[in-house]
């Protein structure tokens, strides 16, 4: 048996990179995945198929998390199809670059909005049940730029990303009792060539200022996951779990 045999895990923005990693790190242990994507019904199916090649039951669901009442219809259906929710991962984000003084309101709702309020109505929508359970397991993603403050035009990006962190911390504390745990991973520079080889139009990235001398790898940041939802990691929760090769302490 796997560490998650008959648990249920929902990961947001999983069609792709990190999410989907994710996902069939999950389901590879047993989980049973429901899978999200915004709107490529194509990537989501591909991504469940996949997961049930590791013998696992898996539901696509697209879903825009910047929408209240889609992320509620996510919720509502991943709790009918399977019954329960026990793993949560936060994963879905946009990081739309803008100088500081060009950024409008519209601009700051739109990355507040998938980012901070996303995860807060989906862990909202979710976590009752995970109290009537007894049983929650629930991540949230930033990155190191959200410490380092380093890039221009990431202001509105940073600040939803750092409230994740006292959002986490703050379920953390409140929800222990229910044997909830709460964490964040924030993962430094990692290789997304396979699936976005227009991100680097021909350049290798640079791993300048990366002690161990590379990107990281999407497995790397699931497997860091997988570890914070599996009773391995009985006794961390509230914490940011930095997965970046040694670029930068916090």
């Amino acid at each position: 048996m796997g560490k998650l045999e008959g648990k249920v895990a929902l990961v947001t923005g999983s069609g792709r990179n990190l999410g989907r990693a994710t996902v069939l790190k999950l389901a590879g242990e047993g989980a049973n995945v429901v899978v999200n994507a915004r709107s490529n019904q194509q990537e989501a199916e591909s991504v469940a198929r996949e997961a049930r090649d590791l013998g696992v039951k898996a539901v696509p669901i697209l879903a825009d998390v910047g929408k209240r009442n889609e992320v509620e219809a996510m919720a509502a259906k991943a709790l009918s199809e399977f019954g329960r929710v026990d793993i949560l991962i936060n994963n879905a984000a946009i990081r739309p670059h803008k100088p500081f003084t060009q950024l409008t309101v519209e601009d700051w709702e739109e990355v507040r909005g998938i980012v901070l309020d996303g995860a807060l109505y989906l862990t909202r929508a979710l976590i009752e049940p995970m109290v009537k359970n007894k049983y929650g397991r629930i991540l949230f993603f930033v990155g190191d730029g959200a410490f380092t403050g380093r890039g221009a035009g990431r202001v509105h990006i940073s600040a939803a990303k750092m409230g994740l962190i006292g959002m986490a911390r703050a379920l953390a504390s409140e929800f222990a009792p229910h044997n909830i745990r709460v964490n964040v991973v924030s993962p430094g520079s990692i290789d997304t060539r396979r699936d976005n080889p227009e991100w680097y139009a021909g350049r290798p990235p640079s791993t300048e200022g990366i002690p161990l001398g590379r990107q990281g790898h999407v497995d790397e940041i699931a497997a860091t996951c997988l570890f914070l939802v599996t009773d391995d990691s009985g006794f961390i929760t509230g914490q940011t779990i930095h997965v970046n090769g040694g670029a930068g302490y916090h």
